[in-house]
């Protein structure tokens, strides 16, 4: 026991949490000057979404350790005795609202994806595509009343990784993988191992885009155990003729992607609508008139720019459109966070715990 309130001493100590806010003060000074180099998404990747940023050979605490750190160090003083009265009351109320707030960023950041949803007016979309992440999909295109897919993520698309699923009839080596790339045609085509695209171009891998979701991401890869199909390949995000092949008497559409999750329900552009500011071409505000189909049952919702759609968990903002001649499509930035409410009620506890605090002081000094 005796043994067990040392630990708790230790690892509770005031000054752990002091190392802990100076040294997440340093992370977040070096991370936003960091970002005019490598981009917002890089500088949060490598300094507050990551458990250590490696400088040469050398391992520094990331944002995720520190604030784990900060966890537990606050959990601790829930183990002193006589956290519950009234003169402590306060400082006990306040600490809980801080470990809230930690545990609403916890649940943001691992669980919590975010994205966008484009819907031409008139149609309709029950997907949002992932800003940063990408998928590779095989798709089973054989039967006329309904497609099988199969879709490989992100984390798997490493060189010399091999694809492989029972319903397909071949495996897929991955070759090479770009973060940002672009096709070059080739000046001599491609001998007999090249398929599809490759035999007239190749990826050509170039710098990554600052802003991370303007990247190009692209793949090679070599197709083997099949019946008739084994070749190089290529695929890029954007590809305007999607690979295809026929193998054991099935066909097959191949593509690059970023990454879907679907929602359920589906929303449709009934109207979209924006105002100029007077004598340019800039849009003032913009909204989107949509319907919210569930169930079947349609229910008419605007979207402005200040009015976003929450349903499910999830936030649609109006976030930008696009024109094409006479042709009107709404983007919808698209956001589920689990821990959306935490900073609203962690705040409101913490503000308890500090004006009972400083009541209670207030009060016994009168006393005095």
């Amino acid at each position: 026991m005796y043994s067990f309130k040392k630990y708790i001493t230790i690892v509770g100590s005031p000054k752990i949490f002091a190392y802990t806010v100076i040294w997440m003060i340093v992370l977040v000074f070096i991370g936003t000057i960091v970002q005019k180099d490598i981009g917002l998404y890089s500088a949060q990747m490598q300094y507050f979404s990551s458990w250590f940023k490696w400088v040469w050979f050398l391992p520094f605490p990331s944002g995720k350790l520190t604030m784990l750190i900060m966890f537990i160090n606050l959990s601790c003083y829930f183990f002193r005795p006589g956290i519950l009265f009234k003169n402590k009351l306060g400082i006990s109320i306040t600490h809980f609202g801080v470990i809230l707030m930690l545990l609403g960023g916890g649940l943001t950041s691992f669980f919590s994806n975010d994205g966008s949803i484009v819907i031409d007016e008139g149609e309709k979309s029950n997907f949002y595509e992932n800003y940063y992440n990408k998928e590779f999909a095989i798709v089973d295109t054989s039967n006329p009343d309904f497609d099988r897919f199969v879709i490989f993520d992100d984390p798997l698309l490493r060189i010399n990784n091999v694809l492989s699923e029972e319903t397909i009839p071949f495996d897929i080596e991955i070759l090479d993988y770009f973060i940002n790339c672009k096709p070059i045609a080739r000046i001599y085509e491609g001998g007999n191992e090249f398929k599809g695209m490759a035999k007239n171009f190749i990826l050509q891998e170039i710098l990554s885009e600052k802003e991370y979701e303007k990247n190009i991401s692209g793949i090679i890869y070599k197709i083997i155990n099949s019946e008739s199909s084994d070749g190089i390949y290529i695929n890029y995000i954007g590809q305007p003729i999607t690979q295809t092949l026929t193998d054991s008497n099935k066909d097959y559409m191949l593509f690059l992607r970023r990454q879907r999750t679907y929602l359920p329900f589906e929303l449709e552009l009934v109207n979209f609508e924006k105002v100029m500011h007077p004598g340019t071409n800039i849009a003032k505000s913009y909204s989107s008139l949509v319907n919210l189909i569930e169930d079947s049952v349609p229910r008419k919702i605007l979207i402005s720019m200040n009015e976003p759609l929450r349903h499910r968990g999830y936030t649609f903002y109006q976030a930008s459109f696009i024109e094409e001649g006479f042709k009107q499509t709404t983007v919808l930035a698209t956001v589920k966070n689990q821990g959306r409410l935490f900073p609203y009620i962690s705040t409101i506890i913490m503000c308890i715990g500090i004006l009972y605090h400083m009541l209670f002081m207030i009060f016994r000094r009168k006393s005095l």
